[in-house]
């Protein structure tokens, strides 16, 4: 008798590494366990719909008929204590063991937390969970003022999202810039253009020394110049951090993430690793990398799904983004760092745009603001492996298809579309 997949996490990695099993055509047993109580769920809408609308109902990745025809054993409300590598075994929270043969741990990340005084008040939030967006979405509402801390995806996706909703947001982010190095500064300063101009007070090079409260709620944020920010709520967006606890007590080899090879194996082959909390050499950089995006996960527990029924394939998906905030859908294709030059299609105040990223001749990536049809035809380019000259690009969309086209049939080698 087979002891089967055990998969710890029902996020979008854990979901679709059980339904990949049953397509792959693997017959023994599938169980996934989540250690909250709900049907997995769409995260993407949680930082937007799903907050401003006391009626939104989460989204589920998958009806719950899914499982029992797909005779996928879910577990919900479970908690894993610990990993016997050697023996194959799961310690479960409350009493017993429960066998695999094979392990995928898809166990994500959670929100940095907020090393400040006043950090522990009621009111002051991140959002990661289900649970954590129903209480941003009720406090919210009874909320004039909102303090966020971090100028990240997440935080400017739900400033955005209270600000339309009539709330006073302010944003507070502690280098010179938003986004980080997550887009170009010509994307990040449209961006703050943009919420500015939608009356999102955005402070940068700013830095939070305490949170002050009364009777244990939240009721303002103080910067280290000392101007009080007003907050019903303060919502902390600084960033995550891999959930790697098992598997580092459990001796697999730990680096921002559990390691795993281009199979998503980790040091321990019986044991594979996806989605936010693994860490691999990418085919694309060349380097070491840890990403969180929902493409990401799903890419990879294809891919495990596939190791784990026999097949040898190496992860080779082009890495792709994408965030709502207002009236902008950004849209990241590859991966830019590293990137010395680039050129602009399209229009900056038209809000439709997109930047294509070099390093000498080579494209690294596109990321594109309200232009779709760039972002597709970018991740189809890097899949080749062809990187049009900044004339071609200057073409437009459709000399960039027949120069691909061109390019494919003169090396079809090199086409991974």
């Amino acid at each position: 008798m087979k002891n089967g997949v055990v998969i710890v996490g029902a996020g979008h990695a854990g979901v679709q590494a059980a339904a990949s099993l049953r397509e792959d055509g693997y017959d023994g047993p599938v169980i996934l366990i989540s250690d909250e109580n709900e049907l997995p769920y769409h995260k993407p809408p949680l930082s937007k719909t799903f907050i401003k609308d006391a009626e939104a109902k989460p989204q589920p990745l998958r009806g719950e008929a899914f499982y029992t025809g797909s005779a996928i054993d879910y577990r919900p409300g479970v908690r894993i204590e610990r990993i016997d590598a050697g023996g194959r075994g799961l310690e479960i929270s409350g009493g017993g063991v429960l066998a695999f043969d094979h392990l995928i741990l898809a166990t994500g990340s959670r929100p940095r937390l907020l090393p400040l005084p006043g950090a522990d008040l009621s009111g002051v939030l991140s959002l990661r969970s289900l649970a954590d967006a129903r209480r941003i979405r009720d406090l919210s509402a009874r909320s004039e003022d909102v303090v966020i801390l971090g100028g990240g995806f997440i935080g400017l996706e739900i400033a955005a999202t209270l600000r339309a909703a009539g709330r006073t947001v302010t944003v507070v982010e502690a280098v010179d810039r938003l986004l980080g190095r997550a887009v170009a500064p010509v994307v990040a300063t449209h961006v703050r253009q943009r919420l500015e101009a939608g009356g999102v007070r955005i402070l940068t090079g700013t830095s939070i020394s305490r949170l002050e409260g009364e009777n244990g709620h939240v009721l303002a944020a103080i910067t280290s110049s000392g101007e009080r920010l007003p907050a019903g709520m303060v919502i902390v967006g600084i960033g995550a951090v891999p959930n790697v606890e098992l598997a580092q007590d459990a001796g697999l080899a730990i680096a921002n993430g559990i390691r795993v090879d281009h199979q998503m194996r980790s040091s321990v082959p019986e044991i594979l690793a996806i989605g936010d909390v693994a860490s691999y050499r990418h085919w694309f950089t060349r380097g070491d990398v840890r990403l969180e995006s929902v493409q990401n996960a799903t890419d990879q527990a294809r891919l495990a799904a596939r190791t784990i029924t026999g097949h040898a394939d190496a992860y080779s998906a082009v890495p792709w983004f994408w965030s709502d905030i207002g009236d902008m859908k950004l849209q990241m294709a590859g991966l830019t760092a590293g990137g010395d030059n680039h050129v602009v299609l399209g229009d900056l105040p038209d809000n439709k745009f997109s930047i294509y990223h070099y390093a000498g001749d080579r494209l690294l990536g596109i990321e594109s603001v309200n232009r779709p049809g760039d972002h597709m035809l970018g991740r189809k380019m890097l899949g080749a492996g062809f990187s049009p000259t900044p004339e071609t690009v200057a073409m437009g969309p459709e000399g960039l298809k027949t120069a691909l086209a061109a390019f494919q049939s003169m090396e079809p080698a090199k086409a991974r579309a």
